[in-house]
């Protein structure tokens, strides 16, 4: 039996979708394990994409599928991927996540393992509020929510300005967006993908 793991991200410029990547590749870590990436419909105009650059930087995921809430159903868990927004998701997840009624009426997602992961432009960007206040959504949805064991050395990095929390991934832009994820955050967001698949792995059971 294969357990299937959907990675469900919004990026702007990046960030948040390297971060996915990581995500994915913890999760083929685990034997039978396997992991799509979904990016949520963008609500920007394309001429507001343009103006700011992010059009130039979301080549590198175009071709990534869009996620519809129907996708939700089939996988054994799903980790969520957003940067933050003073503190809180991004509107374009949260106008995603607001599809999802009819799957909560149903009871589809119940039981299925959640987790966040986020980016933000300072190191104190609200990168645990957003993580913590997604969670909120996914107890309503039924989801059975982990983040990233403190048995993972990374999470204990003193050496460098690091991202990552208990509560999930996480990695910092920079005000102008220079800044990419460094080598502990993205190893920290593979844990955590690894440690999504091997609980929804047992659950399976």
């Amino acid at each position: 039996m294969s357990t299937k793991i959907s990675v469900v991200f919004y990026s702007m410029y990046g960030h948040t979708y390297r971060m996915a990547e990581a995500e994915s590749e913890g999760v083929k870590r685990v034997k039978g394990a396997r992991a799509e990436i979904y990016q949520v419909p963008e609500l920007v105009p394309e001429e507001t994409l343009e103006e700011s650059g992010a059009k130039k930087a979301r080549k590198e995921f175009e071709g990534v599928p869009v996620v519809e809430p129907e996708d939700l159903v089939e996988p054994d868990g799903i980790i969520f991927g957003t940067p933050t927004r003073f503190g809180n998701m991004a509107a374009q997840m949260r106008n995603f996540l607001d599809k999802t009624g009819g799957l909560w009426q149903e009871n589809e997602l119940v039981g299925k393992v959640g987790s966040v992961f986020t980016s933000t432009a300072t190191q104190h960007g609200g990168q645990e509020t957003t993580i913590t206040s997604f969670h909120t959504t996914l107890f309503h949805l039924g989801m059975v929510v982990v983040g990233v064991p403190y048995e993972n050395e990374e999470l204990m990095n003193m050496k460098e300005v690091s991202g990552g929390s208990p509560y999930g991934a996480t990695t910092l832009a920079g005000l102008d967006g220079s800044r990419q994820p460094s080598e502990n955050e993205l190893e920290i967001a593979r844990l955590q993908g690894e440690h999504v698949a091997k609980v929804a792995k047992k659950l399976q059971k």
